[in-house]
């Protein structure tokens, strides 16, 4: 993720594109796993026999090992070719998501969850970084960049839709099984159409700094999973934070003595960055604490089944559709601080719409909030994205866009810990009161974005 090769000159515009869509086809895939199985989690808990707390690594396996790996494989993509790292990666998502489908204990689920998470971190940062290769020109390449980013994005918000009709048809291990075809056809347009291309000067792999860096994120999430089980003042739970401060504070001085580190601390001096991935990881919270209470509570304790809870979500969906592609235009035209400023607002206008669920709350206000949470959603994205990757060098580009992506999953295994710990242990009859500090989380996310918005270049990149 250092200086990357010469431009491919000799690609038309169709071809640039469609090593987009081939791109965004694969991303695609990576954000809907991230939350179709949501939706699927009462379904395996029933059928391997496990409680929330399980169910919480069932998701938080994946997205920890992916967010833990998203810049090595970025590092390793530019070393020995990005191509070659994505159909790599492709390949190892569609054997894990076999191996997912045919599990017969929830510890082997988590495990291969887990080899799923490798697979998927080697296609988000290289197709990224694939995607800013071939568009050369500052102009097409924000516009190529919202459209990825959009993409991802609704990915993130039709997951829980598809993943309650295959449920409905299938059972729960069809959102598994549903991967291994799209993998195979992500694979063949990718050897097709996706150019090889690799950094001219590769970074060396800092391998202390990842151990460290993984290692922090594993204990941050485990002691948000565990700590109301253990109590957050138990010797344990103690112990976890004591590991975490070490783990961070050595992460830090690995970094800042290394020449070549995996994550660039520098470019955390530029205010609108850091922003942008603080907004990043906020956004992803929001949305995933959204998505695991919605199940839980329309499962739970209205007594919906999968097919039903996951179909409400499809405003939050539509929401998403509607609003990610205009969110890249403005962010193109106007630069990001609309764009966020209305992420903001209906992010924090959804979180207020359901701070007193009850357990008769209308379905039109859970509808509506889930809308607008969607939409909130859609326009964060792009904006996010570019303020973080644009007025760098390309030379910077890619880690800056992995160190992103990584914040996304930080804050959604962040989301399901904190909305699992709030309802753990929670009946039905209790499970609506003990999901409104959640709500409260998604508001407070949404408002953090008008802080991000005002950090935010106030105009678009080579706009007059």
């Amino acid at each position: 993720m250092t200086s990357l090769a010469a431009p491919p000159a000799s690609l038309s515009r169709r071809r640039r594109w469609t090593v987009l869509a081939v791109c965004a086809f694969s991303m695609f895939l990576v954000g809907m796993d991230t939350t179709i199985v949501n939706v699927a989690l009462p379904e395996i808990g029933q059928g391997l026999g496990a409680g929330t707390r399980g169910l919480e690594w069932v998701v938080d396996a994946y997205t920890v090992v992916l967010a833990g790996l998203l810049i090595l494989s970025g590092a390793l993509a530019d070393r020995f070719g990005r191509r070659r790292i994505f159909r790599c990666g492709l390949l190892l998502f569609g054997l894990a998501s076999l191996a997912c489908a045919l599990v017969p204990s929830l510890g082997l689920l988590v495990a291969a969850r887990a080899v799923q998470g490798v697979g998927a971190s080697m296609l988000s940062p290289v197709a990224l970084a694939i995607v800013v290769n071939a568009m050369p020109e500052p102009q097409e390449r924000a516009r190529a960049i919202g459209v990825w980013a959009s993409v991802f994005g609704l990915s993130m918000a039709a997951g829980p839709v598809t993943g309650g009709a295959l449920i409905a048809a299938f059972g729960w291990r069809a959102v598994f099984w549903i991967n291994v075809p799209v993998v195979l056809a992500a694979l063949v347009l990718a050897a097709m159409f996706v150019p090889e291309s690799r950094a001219e000067r590769p970074r060396r792999l800092d391998l202390p700094g990842q151990v460290l860096l993984t290692v922090t994120l594993v204990l941050v999430v485990g002691v948000l999973i565990e700590a109301p089980r253990i109590g957050w003042a138990s010797p344990a739970a103690f112990t976890g934070y004591a590991l975490i401060t070490t783990a961070t504070a050595g992460f830090v001085r690995v970094e800042l003595r290394r020449s070549e580190p995996l994550v660039d601390l520098g470019l955390f001096r530029r205010p609108p960055f850091t922003t942008a991935v603080l907004g990043a990881m906020a956004v992803f919270i929001a949305l995933n604490v959204s998505l695991l209470l919605n199940t839980l509570y329309l499962q739970h304790t209205r007594g919906w089944t999968p097919l039903a809870s996951g179909a409400a979500t499809l405003p939050m969906a539509l929401g998403a559709t509607l609003c990610a592609p205009w969110s890249g235009i403005l962010a193109g035209r106007l630069g990001p601080r609309r764009p966020l400023i209305l992420a903001g607002g209906f992010n924090a206008a959804g979180g207020l719409c359901l701070v007193n669920l009850g357990q008769d709350t209308s379905v039109p206000l859970i509808l509506l909030a889930h809308l607008l949470i969607g939409a909130g959603f859609g326009f964060a994205n792009a904006p996010l994205t570019n303020t973080a990757v644009n007025g760098l060098p390309p030379s910077r580009a890619g880690v800056a866009g992995a160190i992103t992506s990584t914040a996304r999953q930080v804050g959604a295994a962040v989301g399901i810990a904190v909305a699992g710990g709030l309802v753990a242990g929670a009946g039905p009859a209790h499970l609506a009161a003990a999901s409104h500090p959640g709500w409260l989380l998604v508001a407070a996310c949404g408002l953090f974005l008008f802080v991000v918005a005002r950090a935010s270049p106030p105009a678009a990149v080579g706009s007059p």
